[in-house]
């Protein structure tokens, strides 16, 4: 019995050996695979935060901008109060304007049209102007200065060589602008 029991030992100590070494190997495949795990996941929460800092940018720009709403519509109100013409008086102003613009630039402008067109979502009417102007190249630069310093309130849309003669240019004009 003695030798039995000795080999018998040797055999459990062996196989405690065996298991104990298969532990500490899952325990080390176990450890290592949550390590590439968790920088897996680490990897995936940058962009995730980085989303997440912009959505929280979004939403102080936006109670911002609603908190200031009143002012913007205070402001808005007042530019279309300041620069939109009433309809009443809209065309005689612009014509009288063009006409003052056009003698300070010394050239004349012609052929004036108006195409209205009503802007219902903004309570606006837009006026498309059309004219005709003749005079030499400073004039004309004059005349296009005189515009966008005028208290009026103009979009230049198109200019247009209509023709030229002995220094003397004719120019097809398209303005914008806006009644109230």
């Amino acid at each position: 019995m003695g030798r039995n029991s000795k080999r018998w030992k040797q055999w459990v100590r062996a196989g405690l050996v065996v298991l104990l070494a298969a532990d500490a190997l899952l325990l080390y495949a176990n450890w290592s695979s949550t390590d590439a795990g968790s920088k897996a996941a680490a990897a995936q929460l940058i962009p995730l935060r980085t989303q997440e800092q912009l959505y929280r940018a979004d939403v102080r720009r936006v109670a911002d901008i609603r908190g200031r709403l009143s002012e913007i519509q205070r402001n808005s109100e007042k530019f279309y109060g300041d620069e939109f013409l009433a309809t009443a008086t809209g065309y005689s102003t612009i014509v009288g304007d063009l006409n003052k613009i056009s003698k300070a630039s010394d050239l004349r402008a012609t052929n004036v049209t108006f195409k209205e067109r009503p802007l219902e979502a903004r309570g606006v009417t837009e006026v498309t102007v059309s004219a005709t102007v003749e005079g030499n190249y400073v004039s004309v630069v004059r005349f296009i200065n005189g515009l966008e310093r005028s208290d009026n309130f103009y979009l230049l849309d198109s200019l247009a060589l209509a023709s030229a003669t002995g220094g003397s240019i004719k120019l097809n004009l398209q303005l914008r602008t806006y009644f109230r």
